[in-house]
């Protein structure tokens, strides 16, 4: 392949000290946005591919085409001091451009997993797409056989350096950081799904693509598998599955059958990752705890054991009401029918107002309570004027009664995990007080959304809430 031509806006990319790992492993195939899986490996099709800002306004702004020769010289020959990490694509190093910006440089492997195709795939995506939330593409480098690509340098590495396996005398994440990362990440996600299109399906949301700039500001990294997600009246992209386990939503891992659901799956997994501080797979737990998904849905139910799901690291610094209402989240985002979990955009407004709740870690220490009811804040008359200036907890319904309606659906997928329980009784989260979030799904009751994104979703809040007038009368 000769240069690549300049896609457009120098839209975003990165480097972790991540977006490797520094074991080198690698759990990713090589795929195509857009593409046919049939079509022939070499050309691109641009129509096809085409990405369309919904609100019109598509810059283009060409990334920089760097010399091999010039990436070298700004990482001292790929010199092992430079090495940030490694994965199948290949290696990041950090490097130092002649005018003096701190980069980072990812050296794709000629005979590794990420080929042409995925290259240019990134190329594109992060050429076209721009947020503060997605990491800056400088530009790329295609001389010859050799295939690199220059981002932005994220001084603190990835999430999962700060979550999984940090050393004693290293700061853990405290509460407020983990919420302002995790609604940042869910911006980022909801800047691909809701301002392309199509819509941008992501594909790989995990902790070690979300890598942190100063102040732990979050962006998301590697669009390689990135796919142009459903148009017209198709409710799916169907495409080889690939991604990283203990990420993949069920749907998508067992039918090849790709949605924006199947990005909010992965985002539940993070997200319930900075709660508890576990990996998403660990394969050094117990027999049934090695699967984060599968050791969580049975806690689910039991709000007694909420307080423990939350990270040990936190020393019980965080605040109670708000590890429930997390927990709620999350539990949404992870239903195993797609249909049933909330847009993203509903995740970013309930975590924006997470994030807004600042959590004092100089309190005391907060002890496990088995009560039944939640803690609930005390309810001013600012907050209804924030709500009517539109402000993250707008509206700020209790979705304890829409939870309800849908809680013997859920118990039934809960039940599954734990053979021990009666399918009779009420999840647990049932009883969450939800104050402050507003969070419409088609599953959960989505309503009043007061901008809805399309006439297909309008369609289907106005069947969610046909069922539940119905369920109500009944």
């Amino acid at each position: 392949m000769g240069c690549l031509p300049c896609f457009g806006s120098a839209g975003e990319g990165a480097a972790k000290k991540g977006g490797a790992r520094k074991d080198g492993s690698s759990d990713r195939r090589v795929t195509r946005v857009g593409s046919d899986k049939s079509k022939p490996q070499g050309g691109s099709d641009s129509k096809k591919d085409a990405v369309i800002l919904r609100d019109g306004n598509n810059q283009h702004i060409a990334a920089h085409t760097f010399t091999f020769r010039e990436l070298a010289a700004a990482t001292k020959n790929f010199r092992q001091d430079c090495l940030l990490g490694e994965g199948g694509f290949g290696r990041v190093y950090k490097g130092r451009l002649e005018n003096g910006q701190v980069v980072a440089v990812k050296q794709l492997d000629r005979n590794g997993l990420q080929g042409n195709r995925e290259f240019l795939v990134e190329v594109l995506m992060l050429s076209l797409l721009h947020h503060d939330n997605l990491v800056n593409l400088i530009g790329y480098c295609a001389d010859g056989d050799q295939r690199l690509l220059v981002y932005e340098f994220m001084p603190l590495g990835s999430l999962e350096d700060h979550l999984h396996d940090i050393p004693p005398d290293k700061e853990p994440l405290d509460w407020n950081t983990r919420m302002k990362i995790a609604a940042g990440a869910a911006k980022g996600l909801e800047y691909l799904h809701d301002k392309a299109s199509p819509p941008v399906i992501y594909r790989d949301f995990k902790s070690s693509n979300i890598l942190l700039g100063e102040g732990f500001h979050p962006k998301l990294s590697d669009f390689g598998l990135a796919k142009l997600g459903p148009v017209g009246d198709k409710t799916h992209v169907s495409t080889r599955v690939m991604g990283t386990y203990g990420y993949c939503a069920p749907e998508y891992a067992m039918t090849g059958q790709l949605t924006v659901k199947s990005d909010v799956y992965s985002f539940g997994v993070v997200f319930l990752e900075l709660i508890t501080g576990r990996k998403a797979i660990d394969n050094t737990k117990p027999h049934g705890e090695q699967n984060l998904v599968a050791w969580a849905r049975p806690l689910f139910k039991d709000r007694r054991k909420f307080p423990k799901m939350a990270d040990p690291l936190l020393q019980g610094r965080f605040p109670m009401r708000g590890l429930y209402q997390a927990l709620a989240v999350a539990a949404m985002c992870l239903q195993e029918q797609a249909a049933t979990r909330p847009f993203i955009g509903d995740v970013v407004t309930a975590l924006s107002y997470l994030a807004s709740q600042t959590y004092d870690p100089n309190a005391p220490v907060q002890h496990n309570r088995s009560n039944s009811s939640t803690p609930r804040a005390s309810r001013g008359g600012g907050s209804n004027d924030q709500r009517r200036l539109r402000s993250p907890n707008h509206h700020s319904p209790d979705l304890r009664r829409r939870e309800a309606t849908t809680g013997s659906r859920y118990e039934a997928e809960v039940s599954r995990t734990n053979s021990g329980s009666g399918s009779g009784r009420r999840s647990a989260l049932d009883d969450v007080d939800m104050t402050g979030l507003q969070l419409g799904s088609p599953g959960l009751a989505g309503r009043k959304r007061e901008s809805p994104r399309t006439v297909e979703r309008q369609g289907a809040v106005a069947e969610v809430r046909t069922w539940e007038n119905s369920r109500q009368r009944n």
